[in-house]
């Protein structure tokens, strides 16, 4: 507290003067094997390498399709603006020394963490890897497949083969996302001292950058796992495999990439929380010091912990988002173009690609959006700070432009077909549906979240009469804020099925059958903003880093109150980004269960058109799905409150056998607290993990087992369908209900710490605390790992649907 003292008093003194600890936690530095062999090689001959790898691509994609090299083009474009972008950050200054010692403790806690995570990440993904080979190999194949000469061993290795890569890529964003981040964190800091607006720029161009190999890479594993598999198979020459049927083959890199997302999001949202809570309660609560204050010993496990659960997971999730969409869109613009009986040069790949090309667009139209964000000239601190807010919201708003009108033109290139030549306009419209939608949810969550607005506002009050008031509040807010996005969601799914219903296109019966395509068109609108709104994501946590670095190396106060308004943006676009992922989710996964029902039917060699709830097996599936949802996110905060007790021990620990750390004579150990959560995070990461992935494989072979002795051959996966559809209903819903409730607890605490009701350290902050504290494991560990669970019971389902029958 010396400080606000000083500034009263305006002796601020020589700046060297004053006391502050380094946490001098330096340890080997941390880089990928992988990448360490790279750096060993002579730079020429990896030009060698990377042009051969490039031309080998290249004619791929020219034996598949030109709109595969479009593809092709576009992505390795981007990929070259996110190299552009690294080095535009990286240019920055990393400030005085004090600053960059704490970011370098940061980057060695998030790096040490991410290598052990992953590393049992990927034992865990080999060993399910071995599981698939196996049911593959033992397993009946489609008459499709006998048809087209791919025996069950080819499909075994190339479902585990996709699988892998997808799990590899899936990493890969991760690893990126944490990457930049840990570098652009002290650049922010660094800025903060010199304008808002510099700040806010090296924020959003790092954010940008991991979101351009996150949305790039997701986009080019599939384009290159279709053209490999069509050139491959020889798909559409005579006697073999149709063009119509590869998508199928492509579902297990969505499997892959949800497989590893889910113990990222479940092990990242486990350590930042924990930290977080386990600081706060003790620091903030019982010692009454401020937030990221260096005399915390558990201040550098919650800023480690920004990096490993916010970046890091998110890129992961999002990454999985897409492959995830992109995947389901393909098979059921596949399906459609075989019963629509769509000919021609462009039109079965036409619709099977689109979905590849308005996600190559998506990326050039967010590095407009990103590029729009410009410093002032004016670097002097005299200028007002504006609203960060405001400045992302008007680079969304360039990026939704110019998504509509590339999204028209996709629709008219790709969708135009002879047979109904108007069929292309009414999927443009779905597109629109879709971008209408995602600007809702990023609209709705803003609303119940930014602490502009009357709910949060409302939520501070309720703090100013106790802890118990803020806990009530916040949770109705909670409850309540699932009532728009449900509606909004409803709105587009039908009016999204009814434009596609409507579009002219008609199996060989004369029944029209664009309505599900139509939904796919809607979801890959809303996700064609993907890249510009994961650029708003990545900028929380980067903010937030950066606030703590600013609070540990004690800058002036001017510096903090830039960093706290950036700050307290990034938890509004955190939290629009996870409504934004959840309206993607409940879109994608609607896609992936018809994608399943169209499988089950292709394997059973019967119809299977629709689930019926009256069949008493089939209904105690569907609790069973709701029931996981709950035991899920039970086990997950659970988690975070076991592994905050442990953190919470430890620094009442330390502040009692050292009473020195309160006047900074004795410094903290900061490395004690990471290793705790560090642990305790991947041995927490492994029950609701397990959870997930082991209760449809289970409850699809126990009733297809009970099936068969009562003579309902269908019984097993109808029982996993209802299983899947309840378990996403309840899953969206939860999530939303976790993720606003607990952005709403963190900003009303915000808002008091403005000086609002009292501001810090009064009781009104002590009941706003608590109210962030409950937050927590809700809004960071069990919500968006709720997203994840969705998308991977619907791709889980999808891979073992061979072994419901």
């Amino acid at each position: 507290m010396f400080m606000d003292n000083d500034v009263e008093c305006g002796n601020l003194g020589p700046y060297a003067d004053r006391p502050r600890v380094f946490p001098s936690m330096r340890s080997k530095v941390h880089t990928p094997l992988i990448f360490r062999i790279l750096m060993g090689i002579n730079v020429r001959v990896l030009l060698v390498f990377l042009l051969l790898g490039l031309g080998a691509i290249f004619y791929v994609g020219a034996k598949t399709s030109p709109i595969i090299v479009f593809v092709f083009s576009i992505c390795i474009m981007s990929f070259l603006f996110s190299i552009y972008l690294t080095k535009w950050v990286l240019a920055k200054d990393e400030g005085p020394p004090e600053m960059v010692q704490i970011s370098d403790a940061i980057r060695d806690g998030a790096e040490g963490f991410f290598r052990t995570q992953y590393g049992t990440i990927s034992k865990m993904a080999l060993l399910l890897a071995l599981v698939i080979l196996g049911i593959y190999l033992f397993r009946s194949t489609t008459p499709q497949q006998e048809a087209s000469g791919i025996g069950r061993s080819t499909s075994a290795y190339i479902t585990v083969a996709a699988f892998l890569l997808g799990a590899i890529c899936s990493g890969i964003a991760g690893y990126v996302g944490m990457w930049v981040s840990v570098r652009a964190n002290v650049r922010v800091s660094s800025a903060a001292r010199r304008s808002a607006r510099e700040a806010l720029q090296i924020a959003v161009r790092a954010g940008g950058f991991s979101a351009m190999v996150v949305v790039g890479m997701a986009v080019i594993g599939v384009a290159i796992l279709y053209a490999t598999f069509y050139v491959w198979l020889g798909v559409d020459l005579p006697g073999s495999m149709k063009v119509t049927d590869l998508p199928l083959l492509l579902v297990g890199y969505g499997f892959g990439a949800s497989f590893v997302a889910l113990f990222a999001q479940l092990g990242g949202g486990i350590y930042t929380k924990a930290a977080d809570v386990g600081a706060d309660l003790v620091g903030k609560v019982e010692q009454g010091i401020p937030e990221d204050d260096p005399r915390n010993p558990a201040v550098i496990a919650d800023l480690v912990g920004d990096n490993v659960g916010d970046c890091a997971a998110r890129g992961a999730d999002l990454f999985e988002s897409i492959a995830a969409e992109i995947i389901s869109a393909m098979i059921l613009g596949g399906t459609m173009a075989q019963r629509c009986k769509i000919e021609g040069k462009y039109y079965p790949s036409g619709f099977i690609l689109f979905p590849l090309v308005v996600h190559s667009f998506d990326l050039v139209v967010s590095s407009v959006g990103i590029l729009s964000i410009r410093g002032t000239r004016d670097t002097g601190s005299k200028s007002p700070i504006e609203d960060p807010m405001a400045i992302l919201q008007k680079g969304y708003s360039i990026t939704i432009v110019l998504a509509v009108l590339t999204f028209g033109l996709s629709t008219r290139w790709l969708l135009y077909t002879e047979r109904a030549p108007s069929a292309w306009f009414n999927f443009a419209l779905c597109g629109l549906v879709g971008i209408i939608t995602a600007y809702a949810f990023v609209w709705i969550t803003q609303y119940y979240t930014d602490y502009k607005h009357e709910p949060v506002r409302t939520l501070a009050l309720a703090s100013s009469t106790g802890h118990g008031t803020n806990i009530i509040a916040g949770v109705s807010l909670g409850l309540e804020s699932t009532a728009l996005p449900v509606l909004v969601i409803s709105v587009a799914i039908i009016s999204a099925f009814w434009l596609g219903h409507t579009s002219g296109l008609v199996d060989e019966g004369g029944n029209p059958t664009g309505g599900l395509f139509g939904t796919a068109v809607a979801t890959m609108g809303m996700l064609s903003t993907a890249a510009y709104v994961l650029t708003m994501d990545m900028f929380g946590p980067i903010a937030d880093n950066a606030g703590g670095i600013v609070e540990m190396s004690q800058q002036p106060e001017s510096v903090r109150e830039i960093t706290d308004l950036l700050d307290a943006v990034g938890n509004t676009t955190k939290a629009t980004t996870k409504g934004f992922a959840i309206g993607s989710a409940a879109l994608a996964s609607f896609l992936l269960f018809s994608a399943y029902m169209d499988e089950v039917a292709a394997f059973a060699q019967e119809p299977f058109k629709q689930v019926d709830i009256a069949i008493p097996e089939v209904f105690v599936g569907g609790l069973l799905g709701s029931m996981l949802i709950f035991l899920f996110s039970a086990w997950a905060c659970a988690a975070v409150g076991r592994t905050a007790q442990e953190v919470v021990n430890e620094v009442r620990r330390q502040f009692i056998e050292r009473p020195g750390i309160m006047d900074y004579k004795e410094k903290p150990d900061y490395s004690r607290c990471v290793a705790i959560v560090a642990t305790a995070s991947l041995r927490e990461m492994i029950k609701p993990g397990a959870l997930a992935i082991l209760s449809p494989i289970i409850v699809g072979l126990l009733f297809r087992i009970l099936g068969s002795y009562t003579g309902h051959p269908l019984l097993g996966a109808k029982v996993v369908a209802a299983m899947l559809m309840f378990g996403t209903v309840s899953g969206i819903l939860m999530a939303l209900f976790l993720n606003t409730s607990g952005g709403a607890w963190d900003n009303a605490k915000k808002y008091i710490e403005t000086g609002a009701l009292g501001g810090k350290g009064s009781d009104c902050h002590k009941a706003a605390i608590t109210g962030d504290t409950v937050g927590d494991p809700f809004k960071d560990t069990a919500g968006p790992s709720l997203h994840v669970l969705i998308k991977m019971l619907a791709t889980i389902t999808l891979v073992m649907a061979p072994i419901f029958l």
